[in-house]
């Protein structure tokens, strides 16, 4: 049970998470925070409803602090009660075809969460080494073939999805294929790296215990092992001070 106040909603997407915690409490507010620019036009109509409960601001999970100090005169003194940080790539991404999230239909190989900032990853394959990419792949659970495939990526130089998946495909061979589509963990992989996902997640656990008020809650949703097992590392040292029981 959240107390009264403002909730920061660090990925704000299409705004589904803030709709619903407004409609169930009218004693809370939503500072929603998106790097997407497509998603916050989305956003702004769904939570026009809510009039002035609902503030939007551009930002990531590492300016998560300098939002809300940016926000002060709508905050206006009330607490932050809660923390909202829901991981990944959003549903609106994923279904926006042109950005290149997905191998479910051929675009660019962009996978920017911001499309007016930074390397695409096609840019990114570009100038990529063998070592960080075979380290990535494998980071992402790749284990087996991911030499093979970072050398397939590196020497096909995709500038589609259609090509990304093409060049993972060469690599691996039909006997070994899993269940789900053989290029997952290369799209997730890409996708982290060129938006920076795992410093953004260490930063934001950290901006949200700053500005969290006493009491207040964290909730993290997390998609894969990798970012599950950061935030349940964060959240036991937090709980613990760093200490560690003797066996």
């Amino acid at each position: 049970s959240v107390m009264p106040g403002v909730i920061v909603d660090a990925t704000l997407g299409g705004a589904g998470h803030a709709s619903a915690l407004l409609a169930e409490r009218n004693d809370l507010a939503v500072l929603g925070i998106d790097r997407d620019a497509i998603a916050r036009a989305a956003a702004s109509k769904r939570l026009e409803p809510f009039g002035d409960r609902a503030h939007i601001v551009a930002g990531t999970f590492s300016t998560m602090a300098e939002m809300v100090e940016a926000s002060s005169s709508w905050i206006n003194g009330r607490p932050i009660v809660g923390v909202l940080m829901d991981l990944g790539v959003s549903s609106p991404q994923l279904d926006d075809e042109t950005r290149g999230f997905s191998f479910r239909a051929d675009a660019p190989l962009d996978m920017r969460m911001d499309m007016s900032d930074g390397p695409t990853a096609a840019e990114y394959i570009e100038s990529v080494d063998l070592d960080t990419l075979r380290a990535l792949l494998r980071e992402h659970g790749e284990q087996k073939f991911a030499n093979a495939i970072a050398k397939s990526i590196l020497a096909r130089q995709p500038k589609t999805t259609s090509e990304l998946v093409v060049a993972v495909e060469a690599a691996v061979p039909m006997a070994a294929r899993r269940r789900g589509h053989v290029a997952t963990r290369a799209f997730q992989a890409l996708r982290v790296a060129i938006n920076e996902e795992d410093r953004e997640l260490e930063e934001g656990l950290r901006s949200a215990l700053a500005i969290l008020a006493p009491e207040g809650v964290l909730a993290v949703i997390a998609y894969h092992s990798g970012e599950d097992r950061v935030v349940k590392e964060f959240l036991r040292t937090q709980s613990t001070g760093g200490c560690t029981c003797p066996v």
